[in-house]
């Protein structure tokens, strides 16, 4: 038989590869393809006005006037029978505070404070949360970014049915809007995409690890049952993903994925405003509790060995003119590639985050990559304090 003419080195070099491209199949359409399946077997949740929740969205802000300017509008004049907006200007040295005072008197909706000049900076922001969180009426909580805006005038809506559901904290997915100009624009939303269906999809499987502040939600119960934000007010960040992390219920945390329920945000203009967004996630990463963040390294692992062994079985196979083996990878491949970019696409086509075609090897390889540069560069950054 031709099989028996592979060479004990062959045969573990495509047993092994069999195994990772089977372990990528899984990561794949176990994990990544769930936010997809979820949202495409959800039945829509109709609830009477007078049975939504009232809510609190609260927004700090830092020296972003125009920003809030722009965006204040998409979240005050939102279709909800009952919500407030608190905006916690943080010291800011622009226009922010005329921008706020000029907003309170078209809109009755909204309430701002400030934090004092003397505040800690380290943790000026969590100080700026909790303000706006005692401050906040209502027992349901929204946040979002000064940088962001809703993607409909149902995003509140959105967020209220789920909280009617018995869901204490609920996760959301925040786009990016970026100039077709704009350097490694696909990278960036591929990098964005695969950040939220990690973390989407363990929350679906009863496992949340974290959230992102431009797009989340909880009950303010939660925050003074948990102490705020003190047991990690010694760490720099961490008041989004972090604090979700620690506090999640894992039978009580939902999400919220329809296009009604995204927000999105412009202020994306350069690579390394990316940068200075992504790396603080990645260095609180490494304080995060449970397991469920860490299964992700093995689909790393895997997808790295993965293309290790494909180039070493194509030239082995070339090399000792193995056909069969030099078939059986390239299939694999094939087969991972066009599992990987059906997976990607109809999530990208839920969030409406962007388009992937043969540029999508590419980002695979390089977004862990630059995960681990961003981090070492948040961690330097930590470090000198700047």
């Amino acid at each position: 038989m031709i099989l028996n003419q592979f060479t004990l080195i062959e045969w573990i070099l495509g047993g092994t590869l069999l195994l990772c491209f089977l372990i990528q199949l899984f990561f794949w359409l176990f994990f990544y393809k769930r936010p997809y399946s979820y949202q495409k077997k959800r039945k829509e949740i109709s609830v009477p006005d007078e049975a939504l929740p009232p809510i609190s969205i609260i927004v700090t802000s830092k020296n972003s006037a125009e920003e809030l300017a722009r965006n204040l509008p998409f979240i005050i004049e939102q279709d909800y029978p009952d919500f407030e907006v608190i905006v916690v200007n943080r010291g800011s040295t622009d226009d922010t505070d005329m921008v706020l005072k000029a907003a309170e008197q078209k809109y009755s909706r909204l309430y701002h404070t400030y934090v004092p000049a003397e505040a800690d900076g380290v943790n000026e922001k969590k100080l700026a949360l909790t303000l706006g969180i005692k401050a906040a009426k209502n027992d349901y909580l929204l946040f979002t970014e000064a940088y962001c805006k809703p993607c409909s005038e149902h995003w509140i809506k959105e967020y209220g049915k789920e909280f009617t559901q018995g869901k204490e904290v609920v996760l959301g997915f925040s786009r990016l809007e970026i100039s077709r100009k704009t350097g490694l624009r696909g990278f960036m939303l591929y990098d964005n995409l695969i950040h939220h269906l990690k973390f989407l999809s363990m929350a679906i499987l009863r496992k949340p690890f974290m959230g992102i502040g431009r797009n989340l939600g909880y009950k303010k119960e939660l925050f003074f049952k948990h102490k705020g934000y003190s047991p990690i007010l010694n760490l720099e960040g961490g008041e989004d993903d972090l604090y979700i992390n620690r506090i999640a219920p894992k039978k009580k945390t939902g999400v919220v994925l329809s296009r009604e329920s995204l927000t999105e945000t412009d202020s994306v203009k350069h690579f390394s405003t990316w940068r200075t967004l992504k790396s603080g996630y990645l260095y609180s990463k490494q304080y995060y509790k449970g397991f469920s963040f860490r299964l992700f390294g093995l689909e790393t692992f895997s997808k790295y060995l993965f293309y290790l062994l494909f180039i070493c079985a194509i030239i082995l196979g070339v090399v000792t003119d193995n056909h069969i083996l030099t078939v059986s990878a390239l299939l694999l491949f094939a087969i991972r590639y066009v599992v990987q970019w059906r997976v990607i696409t109809l999530n990208s086509r839920l969030f409406n985050a962007g388009k992937y075609h043969i540029n999508l090897p590419f980002y695979d390889i390089f977004q862990p990559l630059n995960n681990t540069r961003f981090r070492k560069y948040a961690t330097r950054r930590n470090r000198t304090g700047r």
